[in-house]
């Protein structure tokens, strides 16, 4: 599903030329779960944008569901995005003024999705995370668990292919990351390919399988599950 070879991205200022990854090499297969950990400034954040196509890489190779990103134009990356990609971060991003339901709809309006079937996807995508029966409530009416449970839902509402996850838990006390999380095992389960950046060391080793990132560079991992030869070039 996502395979990089080579990828290095260059940040480049006129006094300093910053190396975010180097030589950066990742198979993951469909229906993985994958927790990448890693200290500040490793380069975890910039191997998720790239992942999710939020922006470009200086070098290398990247094919995701077999499409050569490096190949797209700016139009087409959005489209990769907005059909194969769902999203969920840290800080929820929930619009205050819009209840759970608006929440869900609004990125399901942008793809021009025709109001029956996003009814369809927001009352599914609700129930998926157990919030079906607070469809009207405003996000500041809900626990920072059950809002990031919205924000979960809204990606599951694009029928992605891929759910990237950055921090779900960060804001999170230790019960509702616990929930969030299982919620995210459950949703894998049902077939979802997951990657999920998180500084939680607990919460890493449950996902299947574990990724390290230092210095822009895979520097560890373990396969509780699964092949050896997933991870290339480690």
């Amino acid at each position: 599903m996502l395979n990089m070879n080579g990828i290095s991205k260059v940040y480049q200022t006129e006094m300093v030329q910053t190396h975010a990854l180097q030589d950066f090499n990742l198979q993951v297969n469909e229906g993985e779960f994958i927790a990448v950990t890693g200290p500040s400034g490793s380069g975890k954040t910039t191997f998720l944008n790239i992942a999710g196509v939020l922006e470009p890489f200086t070098q290398g190779e990247y094919l995701l569901d077999g499409v050569d990103i490096g190949k797209l134009n700016d139009n087409q990356r959005a489209d990769i995005r907005n059909q194969k990609i769902g999203y969920i971060f840290q800080g929820f991003n929930l619009i205050p003024d819009l209840n759970l339901y608006e929440n869900v709809e609004v990125p399901l309006r942008y793809r021009g999705i025709k109001a029956p079937e996003r009814k369809r996807r927001i009352e599914e995508s609700l129930e998926q995370v157990g919030l079906a029966s607070r469809a009207k409530h405003l996000p500041q009416q809900l626990s920072g668990g059950q809002q990031q449970r919205v924000a979960i839902a809204r990606a599951l509402a694009g029928k992605p292919r891929f759910l990237l996850a950055d921090e779900p838990t960060g804001n999170l006390d230790s019960l509702m990351a616990r929930q969030v999380m299982e919620l995210l095992e459950q949703i894998n389960r049902d077939g979802a390919t997951i990657v999920m950046v998180t500084h939680d060391s607990e919460l890493a080793r449950r996902a299947p399988r574990n990724i390290q990132v230092v210095d822009g560079q895979i520097a560890d991992f373990s396969l509780y599950q699964g092949n050896p030869a997933a991870v290339v070039g480690v």
